[in-house]
């Protein structure tokens, strides 16, 4: 299986070196700030706190549907945490979410202002504050919801799991990869038995439902993270990869997906977001 020696644990682990990896220097076994800064405040009510990962575009594209719906409230300010150096440990930032986590929200128009911190809380947040791309029937809404927690359980795996050992690891490990990839095939397997009935993924209508699993199952599919679609045969999954593209061209998420993007093609990089003006400088990636 492998050619790694057997790791044995210790009686207790003890954290006393760097375990390899891209993120290695950020990774530590402790909670808390590291350093002190306080976090910049726009002009709109809504500030968020953030970087354009699959739990990063949720957000953004959430708040650029809303736009795209009339929602003149939803305008927000998007600053730029970047996790490779650590912004998520600064003090202003633990304040508004204990778990140094992206994405954060600051709402200002509530008194005193309301933090909100896990991806999928700020999209049932949001389509709370807003009453949109959530049904408000006691069927639709329940299985919205059965979905939305869906991807907040599954895609660990996914990512922690596939990504991380697929790609990031400091070494390939047979065991690991094989697990993960088992896993994340069998998600696809889920998502497109329940698309093979359904136009999105709660049902008939789309909700945030779509956008959670959309931000972290589309780009997989179209080989856009971790260049893993030939690995898994994404193709495979007709139902989902038919799904993936719809969902990739609405005009909302293909704004949403720009926002605090700094890796990859710098034509589709915006860093930080106050206007939607701010688009103008990216507007071949639309």
């Amino acid at each position: 299986m492998s050619d790694l020696p057997d790791y044995q644990p210790p009686r207790v682990w003890i954290w006393n070196k760097e375990n390899g990896g891209q993120f290695a220097a950020i990774n530590r076994p402790t909670a808390g700030a590291t350093h002190d800064k306080e976090l910049p405040v726009g002009r709109h009510p809504l500030q968020l706190y953030s970087l354009a990962t699959p739990n990063g575009m949720k957000v953004t594209v959430m708040l650029e549907e809303l736009l795209e719906l009339g929602h003149d409230g939803a305008e927000y300010d998007a600053w730029l945490i970047n996790i490779r150096d650590g912004d998520q440990f600064g003090s202003g930032f633990v304040d508004i979410n204990p778990n140094s986590k992206i994405p954060a929200l600051l709402d200002h128009s509530t008194q005193p202002a309301t933090r909100v911190f896990e991806s999928g809380a700020i999209l049932l947040y949001l389509a709370e504050k807003f009453g949109a791309l959530l049904p408000t029937d006691h069927a639709g809404r329940t299985e919205c919801l059965n979905w939305l927690f869906w991807q907040m359980g599954s895609a660990p795996f996914l990512g922690g799991g596939f990504g991380h050992f697929y790609v990031y690891a400091p070494v390939k490990i047979e065991y690991a990869i094989d697990r993960f990839a088992m896993e994340v095939k069998r998600q696809l397997d889920v998502l497109d038995r329940q698309l093979a009935n359904h136009g999105y993924i709660a049902g008939d209508r789309y909700s945030i439902a779509d956008i959670a699993i959309w931000a972290w199952y589309g780009p997989l599919v179209q080989n856009k993270v971790y260049e893993a679609a030939e690995f898994l045969e994404t193709a495979s999954f007709s139902n989902v990869c038919r799904w993936a593209e719809k969902i990739a061209a609405r005009p909302a998420v293909r704004r949403g997906r720009l926002v605090n993007r700094v890796t990859g093609d710098p034509a589709e990089q915006l860093a930080e977001r106050h206007e939607a003006s701010d688009f103008s400088s990216v507007a071949t990636a639309l």
